[in-house]
């Protein structure tokens, strides 16, 4: 501001010399009939450092686990901000059957209705793994994909524009397997993992609304102060590369790279067995705090949450034409309604 009102000080003497001042212009009445322009409604910007306070008031509530009065002041906190951008918010919860005995769970759906039923999914599981002899508070695993979906709502739901599909957050609970190791207890029926998702899709399922869900897309541990986003072998190419080409036209190529990034399962995997497209935005193998005590707020950094943010809008316009003008894919029958799952 200081260097600019120097430089337009002298053009002022320059435009109007002090021994000739302009003439004083007179007050005239328009009688044009025509409207007066309005400014164009304020459409909010991705912003990190909103996100980073989502993530360090999740930390603040401790660890997170399902059933736990951690993760109830999480669903809550989570809840109220969604209801505080506009948009109309529910709670699916549901009974899950765990080696640790039934744990009651809740996913928090938040929708933007459009012009259509057809459904985009924008997703993150918000519960932290359960540790008996560690504290862990899962800044980038989910913090960070909680914080940066929360400001993604904020973004749409400011805009004022009709939207042409529907677009929804959903947070899963119960994503986090309770045995030690991912795949230690369960089976491929019924896994001790993913159990919101996994209700999800049932629920998608049992309203008749699975044929309408055409894009799922997961956020899972994308907030790495060194963030570089490799490709998961699971994912929907099509999806994936609209994702991919978004984030480098923004200038972010250096994140979005040309690597395989082993996954093994996430939240996104009930879905493309169900035939829904699905692409999972993660940094796992090269994140070296998964599930340790010191993945803490200072592996996090505001600008990677602002990458990601900022892409997965850019790329909603590109996904819903997508979606719009291909045909829908067959839906798959399960071989079980949501296994491991209480109605």
């Amino acid at each position: 501001m200081t260097k600019m009102a120097v430089l337009v000080a002298p053009l002022l003497f320059i435009g109007c010399p002090k021994d000739d001042p302009p003439q004083r212009p007179r007050a005239t009445v328009s009688t044009s009939s025509r409207p007066i322009p309005t400014s164009p409604p304020v459409v909010a910007a991705f912003n990190g450092e909103r996100a980073m306070d989502h993530v360090k008031k999740q930390i603040g509530f401790g660890p997170r686990p399902p059933d736990s009065g951690e993760l109830a002041k999480t669903r809550a906190y989570i809840t109220n901000e969604l209801k505080s951008y506009g948009l109309t918010v529910s709670l699916d919860e549901f009974t899950a059957t765990t080696p640790q005995g039934e744990k009651k769970m809740a996913n928090i759906v938040a929708e933007l209705p459009g012009e259509s039923k057809t459904l985009i999914l924008l997703t993150s599981h918000y519960d932290t793994k359960l540790y008996k002899d560690m504290k862990f508070v899962g800044a980038n695993d989910p913090a960070a994909s909680v914080g940066t979906l929360l400001e993604i709502g904020r973004v749409l739901g400011s805009r004022t524009e009709k939207l042409k599909v529907t677009y929804r957050l959903v947070f899963f609970d119960g994503e986090e397997s309770f045995c030690e190791g991912w795949s230690d207890c369960g089976d491929a029926q019924s896994p001790d993992n993913t159990y919101g998702s996994r209700h999800y899709v049932s629920q998608l399922r049992a309203r008749n609304e699975l044929a309408n869900a055409r894009a799922m897309i997961l956020l899972d541990m994308m907030g790495y102060k060194n963030l570089e986003l490799g490709r998961d072998t699971m994912s929907t190419k099509w999806l994936q590369d609209i994702v991919w080409r978004t984030g480098r036209e923004l200038g972010y190529d250096k994140v979005f790279v040309e690597r395989e990034e082993g996954v093994g399962g996430d939240d996104h995997e009930p879905f493309l067995r169900a035939g829904v497209d699905a692409v999972d935005i993660i940094q796992l193998t090269s994140y070296p705090y998964w599930h340790r005590a010191d993945d803490t707020i200072d592996k996090v950094s505001a600008q990677s949450m602002k990458i990601v943010g900022e892409t997965i809008l850019a790329s909603l316009p590109k996904i819903t034409e997508h979606v719009i003008k291909s045909k829908p894919q067959k839906q798959t029958e399960p071989s079980a309604v949501a296994p491991g799952v209480v109605q």
